[in-house]
């Protein structure tokens, strides 16, 4: 028996559209690493990017469990010493770019290095319900109907 790897010519990459109204983010940034990088194809090669590409619309109505909105705390550097900075997750939701939320939990899931830098070009997150990408006809992807869990209603 001889294990099958998929060659580049045979890739095949669908267009999936994700509401994310009121989905809890960790179990949705589960599901699209998942599909970034091909989990769920039985053609699935660890080493190629065989996933699909995803695009999330609402990302600034996602939903945190627990105390997650005001403890969670993302940090960055300046480059300067003392140069640390922190905002909570509340605080990036409200801001100008709520999508970085759902960004870093993602790229967070997937493998660290080129291959895991180039499937996470192929996520597109907006704020808002509007996306720029009708011409490649995306399939919906309905993550709150997969599991009661995913969807917080409050």
């Amino acid at each position: 028996m001889k294990t099958y790897s998929i060659t580049p010519a045979e890739i095949e990459k669908k267009w999936l559209l994700i509401d994310a109204d009121g989905v809890v983010l960790g179990r949705m940034a589960a599901q699209i690493a998942k599909i970034l990088r091909g989990k769920h194809k039985p053609s699935f090669t660890p080493h190629m990017d065989c996933g699909d590409n995803v695009i999330v619309i609402n990302a600034k109505k996602v939903k945190l469990t627990g105390k997650k909105l005001t403890d969670k705390i993302y940090y960055r550097h300046t480059g300067y010493p003392g140069g640390i900075k922190s905002r909570t997750a509340q605080q990036i939701l409200e801001g100008k770019q709520p999508e970085n939320v759902v960004m870093k939990a993602v790229e967070r899931m997937l493998p660290k290095g080129p291959l895991g830098r180039t499937q996470l070009t192929n996520l597109r997150v907006y704020g808002g319900a509007e996306h720029q990408h009708e011409a490649q006809q995306p399939e919906v992807l309905d993550i709150a109907a997969m599991n009661p869990k995913n969807k917080r209603s409050e």
